[in-house]
């Protein structure tokens, strides 16, 4: 594998689940890393500890929804640590509606924007340098939801994810012969934070036999690290064991609707 020393990192969503494991693997292997999230607090801890182990790291508060603050943060990330080298696009956001049925256009626009428009925003913003140098690696964490989508990530983050992952195609074949390597990772799921707002959180018994957030980190960590005559392209992550989610499907179908619909469905049965 390529050498990743020196390399500089941004990672967003970084300040827990896939995020963090991802920035304590840039590090280890002597990359600079700058982690992005909305809390503070929690990207200092992060950086904190990376430090005490000899790492170089700092943390970036933004919204990057807002094309400003994105802006702002690509200026101060050249500016301070020079070329970015690679952009692991991982914040995700999902609906706590899921049935297409039921929810709001709000909460639709609110997870477009975190899993899409973000994506867009700071690769739109990172593009004219790695360009320039003909050199960039654009790794970006969709989901397997992308391929198959049903309620348990419902309708809004299924969309998102399908879109986001057509985007990476669209950037790999597009710029592929002008040095930037473009790679899209599908998750199934994952044992993360993002488990607790499930219509039917699952048990930690269920979660322990779900991919981990370090098995995710170990395969940005590969595409990251190949040399940049090679690409992969799009690389699906699954539990080995497949479990029976048709309660937990049933439970999303509901969740959030109105009242006078569940009561119906309630009486039907």
């Amino acid at each position: 594998m390529g050498s990743l020393n020196g390399k500089n990192v941004i990672i967003t969503g970084a300040g827990s689940g896939i995020g963090k494991a991802a920035a304590i693997n840039f590090v280890q292997q002597g990359a600079r890393v700058v982690l992005v999230g909305r809390r503070k607090k929690v990207l200092d801890e992060v950086v904190n500890q990376l430090r005490e182990q000899g790492g170089n790291a700092w943390s970036y508060q933004a919204d990057i929804t807002n094309k400003a603050e994105i802006d702002a943060l690509v200026e101060w990330a050249l500016r301070e640590l020079g070329e970015i080298d690679i952009l692991v696009n991982n914040a995700g956001s999902a609906s706590k509606t899921l049935n297409a049925q039921w929810i709001e256009e709000a909460e639709w626009d609110q997870v477009q924007e975190v899993n899409m428009k973000a994506v867009f925003l700071l690769t739109k913003a990172l593009l004219p340098s790695m360009l320039q140098r003909k050199n960039g690696t654009i790794i970006t964490v969709s989901s397997l939801a992308a391929l198959r989508p049903n309620l348990l990530g419902g309708a809004a983050y299924g969309a998102a994810k399908a879109a986001v992952r057509n985007f990476m195609t669209y950037l790999h074949n597009t710029f592929r012969n002008e040095g930037i390597r473009s790679t899209c990772i599908l998750p199934g799921e994952v044992n993360t934070p993002i488990m607790d707002n499930r219509a039917n959180p699952p048990l930690q018994s269920i979660r322990d036999h779900m991919v981990q957030p370090e098995d995710v980190a170990d395969a940005i960590l590969l595409c990251a690290s190949l040399p940049v005559r090679t690409v992969i392209e799009e690389l699906i992550v699954a539990p080995t064991f497949l479990r029976d989610v048709s309660g937990d499907l049933e439970i999303s179908r509901w969740k959030n609707a109105p009242i006078a619909f569940r009561a119906d469905d309630f009486n039907n049965k």
